[in-house]
């Protein structure tokens, strides 16, 4: 009787703790605030936007209250806010994220699972989905519809949704871009209720790249997109990944998978086939659902990395979705007549294969395109329920593909001789191909493959890896995808960029093995990650003489001179314990912070006991000025951020600023990034003769005006230096004017032209590659430069020179060869640009100016010619 009183009381007990938590839960979810509780509105109502505090303090309120819920930090924006992943799911599901976590790294990378193994992963692994939300910050929708996602998904009864949530973890970044995000949040909330609002936000949505954020996914320089890279490269390994963004208006209302050719050749068949079965069901639920004017197979492709579906390469199921904008916030009437479609799968706005229920017209309002948001993300979520195990396998099944072909098809190798030019690129790649998942190993002891003898030390990557498909697409020179529209028909044009070599863009020298050697295989082991070359010695030194063929010797300098240090130029040709110094190597003297900054190199470099006998001249830190437009300058951005990172200090002005400024007694060098002279002088912008408006309110709508343009000039004829790339040459082309005093002015026409017109006209289309141009040896501009490079190339300028008078004179620096033009990506009838000049230099008075017809720090991705800008801001 006692053991049944006690077994009795137990029962009671374990039957009231029951009762307890199931009564916690139910209050819990009855506690869960809503949307409208927590901001005041409901997300999506006309003319109302939440920043990014709003938005995290409500989803963290979520996580406190909610068993479904669990919020991550993954990072810092550029700006210093806090980034985090979301994860919601079934209860059961966040109490064993790590299990789970561990299962999606064992399925992505695991190659040698035993098929139980693979069985049980399988059975007990869940679909990760990761979505990423509005890195473009004007494109508001997909951040402001989450809560009601998050709400929905946590509260909901609904068993559809409870069982895709026991098969799916949605993995959301709340925000890509927190800093763009509350720029423009707030920009919108300055203009609300006059006559701009809805207007553009002046200067780029970021600390530095504004929209360019969604091109960084192969250099990876912005922290932002460090942080979600990492979570599909090292740390999550998500099975499926969405891009939530926004298009214009004036066409289809949305966009899903699958891409529009072309498509990129590295990546595996099945993950395109993947992105149909994604998007043919998502279309279906949204149109089941009433929605209306979803396009598929429509404008966008996705051939080139750099956008978040770089993930693509790296064996995830990525995928776009472009919802149609409003004005942020506020509504918009679309009149039929309005709508348009823009070629690539879509050759009218009518009922098609591609758009089976187009949109008609009508109001367009953010709460519109919540809706959508919502739909899409739901059907992408069911999507991936429903065939939970099929992506799982696929998976697995994709690492052990690669390896495979990485074990059998060529390229096997790709090598790395540690002896460079620019031995702190290849530091520099070393680490980038690690922050991207790929191994780096070393070498063991020497090879001979042919007639190429390979060191111990040298570095050597392995195409056998699961990542495989990224590191070819990564290390080899591209060939543009080219497709028709019909057989022997006009091409595809591409929609970005078409080079991304990480050796060409770096100027690092790589061999590609095409042959399975055996004697390669036990000759490498991992290498130290951060990997480095300095190496520090013990005896003592009074300075240090470093390579200019470096790029890092750059940022030293610039460190030195900031902290006062004394720094040298030698201006011969220097040996010295076998190894030769090129004219335009530094020497650093002991100072302020000396020991910091000869800690921060990344290769070795000559440390000296004594002076050496090599002439030279002592280098000053210029004062510079950049001038930056307000209209979403991203070449500017990119500017900063280079300038930033190799520590040179720079004042940024605006086009009004400059008539105020006393150029001459303040400053050395003015440096103008690509942007049209129309917007520089005029504050319009200008194409081909017509105007066009810009939605910017008018206080950002001024330019330097004809005054400020000839002060320009004025600082340069009295010993200044200007240096501008692309658009901006335009500036120092054609008859120039400086007034003298109230009666006199000097004409004066600087020996050089833009001849692209022509050369356009004649058939020439580079939408973005990189073309080889020839060298002048041993000028100032060139120093620590090879002879040729490969920059990275549009369409135009294309310079020509001719015989100066007066005070004027030019030295081409830079010339295209006559054929062979093209090192990687697309050009068509390249000999059209043979001989042309890509830089130029030219003197006026005392002064010196500086054009290239490239960027040559294009994104922050091409290395190989940063030299050329550093060693122009030193003349």
């Amino acid at each position: 009787m006692k053991h049944f009183k006690a077994t009795l009381k137990l029962l009671l007990i374990i039957t009231l703790i029951l009762n307890l938590f199931s009564f916690q839960n139910s209050f819990a979810q009855t506690n869960i605030p809503k949307p409208l509780d927590h901001f005041g509105f409901i997300p999506g109502a006309d003319r109302m936007l939440f920043d990014y505090n709003e938005l995290i303090s409500y989803l963290e309120k979520l996580d406190e209250i909610s068993p479904k819920v669990k919020m991550e930090k993954i990072g810092i924006s550029p700006m210093g806010k806090t980034m985090y992943a979301a994860f919601i799911s079934s209860e059961e599901n966040i109490k064993n994220l790590d299990k789970l976590k561990n299962i999606n790294k064992e399925l992505a990378l695991n190659y040698n699972l035993t098929k139980q193994q693979k069985d049980d992963y399988i059975k007990e692994g869940r679909v990760f989905t990761l979505f990423t939300l509005s890195m473009h910050s004007n494109e508001v929708g997909p951040s402001q519809a989450l809560p009601l996602i998050a709400h929905e998904l946590i509260t909901s009864t609904d068993e559809n949704i409870l069982s895709w949530l026991d098969k799916v973890v949605y993995m959301v970044v709340p925000n890509h871009n927190p800093d763009g995000m509350d720029m423009v949040v707030n920009h919108y909330k300055k203009y609300k209720g006059t006559k701009y609002e809805g207007s553009s936000m002046p200067g780029v949505y970021h600390k530095y790249v504004g929209h360019d954020n969604n091109r960084d996914f192969v250099a990876l320089t912005q922290s932002d997109t460090k942080a979600i890279s990492n979570l599909f490269s090292k740390e999550w390994f998500p099975q499926v990944a969405i891009e939530k963004h926004q298009m214009g208006s004036g066409s289809v209302r949305y966009f899903i998978s699958p891409p529009h050719d072309p498509i990129a050749e590295n990546v595996d068949a099945g993950l395109w086939n993947w992105m149909k079965v994604f998007g043919s069901h998502t279309i279906t639920t949204m149109t089941d659902a009433g929605l209306k004017g979803i396009s598929q197979n429509y404008f966008f492709d996705d051939y080139w990395p750099g956008a978040t579906e770089t993930c693509n390469w790296k064996n995830i199921i990525g995928m776009l979705t472009e919802g149609a904008s409003v004005k942020h916030a506020t509504p918009i009437y679309i009149e039929p007549n309005e709508l348009g479609v823009y070629g690539k799968g879509l050759g009218e706005y009518k009922k098609s294969i591609n758009m089976p229920e187009p949109w008609q017209g009508g109001w367009w309002r953010l709460s519109d395109l919540v809706t959508y948001e919502i739909a899409s993300t739901k059907g992408y979520l069911e999507t991936a329920a429903l065939y939970k195990n099929e992506i799982l396998k696929f998976r697995n099944d994709m690492c052990i593909k690669e390896v495979e072909k990485g074990k059998n098809s060529a390229p096997f190798y790709y090598v790395f001789p540690l002896e460079q030019r620019d031995q702190s690129e290849l530091v520099n790649l070393t680490n980038l191909l690690d922050e991207h998942g790929v191994s780096v190993y070393m070498l063991d002891k020497d090879i001979q493959f042919n007639n190429t003898k390979f060191h111990k030390g040298d570095l050597i990557v392995p195409l056998a890896q699961p990542f495989r498909a990224f590191i070819k697409e990564m290390l080899e020179s591209q060939v543009f995808p080219a497709r028709h529209y019909t057989p022997g028909g006009k091409m595809i044009r591409p929609y970005d960029i078409t080079s991304w070599s990480l050796p060409l863009h770096k100027g690092v020298s790589v061999f590609e093995i095409n042959e399975n050697e055996t004697f390669f295989e036990g000759a490498y082991s991992l290498v130290n990650i951060p990997f480095s070359l300095f190496e520090k010695v013990n005896t003592d030194y009074s300075s240090v003489l470093l390579s200019a063929n470096n790029n890092n010797s750059y940022k030293a300098v610039f460190s030195a001179l900031k902290n006062g240090l004394n720094v040298k130029q030698i201006t011969e040709e220097y040996s010295i314990n076998n190894k030769t110094y090129p004219k335009g190597s530094f020497i650093i003297n002991k100072g302020n912070k000396f020991d910091h900054i000869v800690n921060e190199l990344t290769f070795k470099p000559e440390f000296l006991s004594d002076d050496i006998n090599v002439a030279s001249k002592t280098l000053k830190l210029p004062k510079i000025l950049l001038l930056e437009s307000y209209y979403h300058p991203m070449d500017a951005g990119w500017t900063r951020f280079v300038l930033d990172s190799y520590q040179i200090p720079y004042k940024t002005i605006h086009p009004e600023d400059v008539e105020k400024i006393d150029f001459n007694k303040n400053y050395d060098v003015l440096i103008i990034p690509d942007e049209s002279k129309s917007v520089l002088v005029d504050g319009k912008y200008k194409s081909q003769n017509v105007h066009y408006f810009l939605k910017y309110p008018p206080e950002y709508m001024k330019g330097m005006g004809k005054k400020g343009h000839e002060k320009i000039l004025k600082f340069i004829d009295q010993g200044g230096i200007a240096i501008a790339w692309r658009s901006a040459s335009e500036l120092f082309t054609g008859v120039q004017k400086i007034t003298i005093d109230e009666k006199n002015a000097e004409e004066f026409e600087l020996p050089v032209k833009d001849v692209s017109d022509q050369i356009i006209k004649n058939g020439f289309l580079c939408p973005g590659s990189l073309l080889k141009i020839n060298l002048k040896k041993d000028h100032p501009i060139t120093y620590g430069m090879p002879e040729e490079i490969g920059v990275f190339h549009r369409n135009r300028p294309f310079f020509t020179t001719w015989q100066p008078y007066f005070d004027v004179d030019r030295r081409v620096i830079g010339t295209f060869p006559e054929r062979n033009i093209l090192i990687s990506g697309f050009a068509q009838n390249e000999e059209k640009i043979g001989n042309k000049t890509s830089i130029v230099w030219l003197k006026k008075g005392k002064g010196q100016v500086v054009l290239f017809s490239f960027n040559p720090q294009f994104r922050a991705s091409t290395p190989v010619s940063y030299k050329l800008l550093f060693n122009s801001i030193l003349l």
